[in-house]
């Protein structure tokens, strides 16, 4: 790893410089940064001020708009056919299986261990779409939040920033049916759920963004969407799982006479505050429809494609102006370049063409889609973050200047380097909040939290 020189720090300012910074309209040369509480205060041409040198690349960090914690500690472990038509709702009983064995100690574990990842590979900001409120039983802890609690704690402690979403879950199907036994645990009332939300947000600081989440519309009833949606609480961010599998879409054409996200359109005032996960299967009007609202296509490749879920319509959405941003969700890969990645190359499969995500104003899918993830997911996240600009929250990653996949490597091909050379991790640095919380590729407190993992890993398996 390169040697970089220390920050300057004056009256609780640090300083520091960039060679390349990439900013909202592209790279900067020659930048100095000034960060106050977290805060970048002031971004500015480095005329002769060097000192508090970062590196050659700094970027800044990403979001990751999609995350069920718990299933990273599954990763892997549904990999063997258990049924000859093995799909997503076959894979989604496994899932329910492990989620059972998980209480408010093991979440912590796995979440402190998953954001560290997350933190190592660049995400510094999370998306928690969490949905496992009460215990195996579906008895409300002594403290409804419990399980929030913890996933908030593990944030904490791994110094990642995060957008916790409460979800609602109210019902097993379109039909209205009452939720299954091993899915008891996620069930909430209207009533219930708002307390919930509304606890949680007197804990919002700097660091701490709580939402409002929806599963799914087969999850929550219409008159329990539109309760939520009047709710002074749905101010946003707002997430929902829209329509992932075909199946989803058959049965809401069953059930509601409309495509899922035609009808979410159709019923619901869709703007900027929602994120709209997996919305894969849409039509070319419903693409349109989406893109025009202003709300956040919520992406996970790795996670859709290891589901068989199928792929999002990427051209289209993006030549209509849409946003998106991207998600690791089950988290068999922790990694946004690898996202980033897959969704570009699941066009490039479909399409049999190459270099799917460009534009009138740039030639580079690297640099448009990192752009893009970076907006979309700030979007999605209902915090500043996403961009190296004056009042933006202070999260950045710098590439390591000695990777050898950087040799020769300039401002005008470092981000396709980076999402599209090889399987190596050119991160080195990462700041969160104005913290570092990655040196040298290692994160600070790397150690405890994954022998505690490793702890909380072994005694759910015998549970088994």
């Amino acid at each position: 790893m390169t040697s970089r020189a220390v920050p300057v720090t004056l009256r609780g300012m640090s300083a520091h410089f960039a060679d390349f910074a990439w900013m909202p309209e592209g790279w900067r040369e020659d930048t100095r940064l000034r960060v106050v509480r977290g805060t970048f205060a002031t971004v500015e041409d480095a005329v002769a001020e060097k000192s508090g040198r970062l590196g050659r690349f700094v970027l800044p960090g990403m979001p990751n708009l999609h995350s069920h914690a718990f299933q990273r500690a599954m990763a892997g472990l549904a990999e063997r056919a258990t049924n000859p038509e093995d799909s997503f709702w076959t894979w989604r009983e496994t899932m329910y299986a492990f989620a059972g064995r998980i209480g408010p100690d093991e979440l912590k574990a796995i979440a402190a261990q998953l954001y560290v990842e997350m933190l190592k590979a660049g995400y510094t900001h999370v998306c928690e779409f969490h949905y496992l409120h009460h215990q195996p039983d579906g008895k409300p802890y002594a403290d409804p939040a419990q399980m929030s609690l913890a996933i908030i704690e593990a944030a904490r402690e791994a110094g990642i920033g995060l957008t916790l979403l409460p979800v609602l879950y109210m019902t097993g199907g379109f039909d209205g049916r009452s939720l299954t036994e091993r899915q008891r645990r996620f069930g909430f009332d209207v009533d219930g759920y708002l307390r919930l939300v509304e606890k949680l947000r007197k804990m919002e600081n700097s660091t701490l963004r709580v939402g409002v989440a929806l599963h799914s519309l087969r999850a929550v009833p219409p008159n329990a969407l539109r309760a939520v949606l009047q709710s002074p609480l749905a101010d946003g961010p707002l997430h929902i799982h829209i329509a992932e599998q075909t199946a989803e879409v058959e049965e809401c054409v069953a059930a509601r006479g409309a495509r899922p996200v035609e009808w979410l359109l159709d019923n619901a005032d869709v703007d900027a505050r929602w994120c709209l996960v997996h919305a894969t299967h849409m039509t070319e009007d419903e693409t349109r429809r989406v893109a025009h609202s202003g709300a956040v296509a919520g992406l996970c490749p790795t996670t859709e494609a290891n589901l068989g879920d199928g792929l999002f319509p990427l051209q289209g959405f993006r030549d209509a102006g849409g946003v998106l941003g991207i998600g690791s969700d089950s988290h068999i890969s922790v990694s946004p370049v690898e996202e980033l990645r897959w969704l570009e190359y699941g066009q490039r499969l479909i399409t049999r063409q190459r270099n799917i995500a460009v534009s009138e104003s740039s030639t580079s899918v690297g640099e448009n889609l990192w752009g893009d993830a970076l907006f979309g997911g700030g979007q999605a996240s209902g915090v500043s973050i996403g961009a190296i600009e004056d009042g933006a929250r202070a999260d950045l990653i710098v590439l390591d200047d000695a990777a050898p996949l950087l040799a020769a490597r300039d401002a005008n091909n470092v981000l396709d380097t980076l999402v599209f050379a090889g399987n190596s991790n050119l991160v080195r640095d990462v700041m969160a909040n104005g913290e570092w919380v990655v040196r040298d590729g290692r994160h600070r407190d790397e150690t405890g939290i994954a022998e505690r993992y490793r702890l909380a890993v072994e005694s759910l398996a015998r549970q088994a």
